[in-house]
């Protein structure tokens, strides 16, 4: 007796259904697929246009002697003209100088700054919006006022001074160093290596701490509101005080936060240069060019293009390389709950 089949199997057999469902199954995953990468395409296209496409092309650039295009291919001779550079290490030095005193001060003042606005004190919202303003004003146009103020003719930092019967500075046309400013009032000549950041170079870091700890504020407000008060509550139950509640639940919770705003502000610090160039344009004396306006210079002033963009590289791999340290060593550190 002849056997009925169903697409070449027994038609009382299970595999039949069984292969029809996971035919319908692998179909409907693959068009979740189709789905997936449709919706991801406009990302990948801008990624792709506006991102990977000018990183090799400015590689490209960094291996040529370029003159709006490609005159000689050389190589590796920008970097290593670079790494021989005078110029470039002491750019690199001003950068390492300009992140290194205002990274600590701007993530220590927003710290105290969010832990006091956290308390409930009376008008707190006022507060920490005034303190956001200077973040979200145009770069340009707060530095351009703060060149004002610094003026050392017409400024009203200079008036202050005079007002009170001391000596009015030039802040930021000064490029001597603040030591050797203090140290000359005392009569001492202390050594060039001993004279410290420049006035100018000090205030434009006092300018970045006013534009930018009101990002940190907010930030660190963020991560204090995601701490249990559970803690807190049980830690005074047994008899601690302010300062053991700070040092021994806020700052280990905390931690998280004061990871992402130090890679944030590192780099941030680094690839500086809005306010830089407003405010000195690198000077006076390069005692405040920071590699972003040596880069600067390169290509607009001097159109080394090949030479600017194996700088940009070499700023990129020094940033990459700060970033990979800080999570090694302070990622360690860090406290997730």
């Amino acid at each position: 007796m002849k056997t009925e089949t169903v697409g070449g199997l027994p038609k009382s057999s299970s595999l039949a259904p069984r292969t029809r469902h996971g035919a319908a199954r692998r179909a409907r995953r693959q068009r979740e697929i189709a789905l997936g990468y449709l919706f991801l395409a406009p990302a990948c296209v801008l990624l792709l246009v506006f991102e990977f496409f000018p990183i090799f092309y400015g590689l490209y650039i960094s291996s040529c002697d370029w003159r709006l295009r490609c005159v000689k291919f050389i190589g590796l001779e920008n970097y290593t003209r670079a790494l021989g550079d005078p110029d470039a290490w002491h750019a690199l030095l001003i950068t390492a100088t300009y992140a290194g005193i205002s990274v600590p001060v701007q993530l220590a003042l927003g710290l105290v700054l969010a832990y006091l606005l956290f308390q409930k004190i009376r008008g707190r919202d006022v507060f920490r919006v005034t303190f956001f303003l200077p973040y979200i004003t145009s770069t340009v146009a707060s530095a351009a006022v703060w060149s004002y103020l610094y003026s050392p003719d017409t400024g009203p930092i200079n008036a202050v001074l005079r007002g009170l019967g001391l000596q009015p500075l030039r802040w930021l046309s000064e490029p001597n160093g603040i030591f050797t400013l203090l140290a000359g009032d005392l009569g001492i000549t202390p050594p060039a290596w001993a004279g410290g950041p420049s006035l100018a170079l000090i205030s434009l870091i006092v300018f970045t701490t006013w534009v930018f700890t009101g990002y940190d504020v907010t930030i660190f407000l963020a991560g204090l509101a995601n701490i249990p008060k559970d803690l807190y509550e049980a830690a005074r139950v047994d008899g601690a005080g302010s300062w053991a509640l700070f040092r021994h639940i806020t700052l280990p919770l905390l931690s998280p936060t004061t990871y992402f705003l130090l890679i944030f502000t590192v780099i941030g610090s680094f690839k500086a240069f809005n306010h830089i160039y407003i405010m000195t344009q690198g000077g006076p004396s390069d005692s405040t060019t920071t590699a972003s306006i040596l880069i600067f210079n390169q290509l607009y002033r001097l159109n080394q293009y090949g030479y600017s963009a194996a700088l940009s590289f070499l700023l990129f791999f020094v940033i990459l390389i700060l970033t990979i340290v800080q999570n090694r060593i302070v990622g360690r550190q860090v406290v997730y709950g």
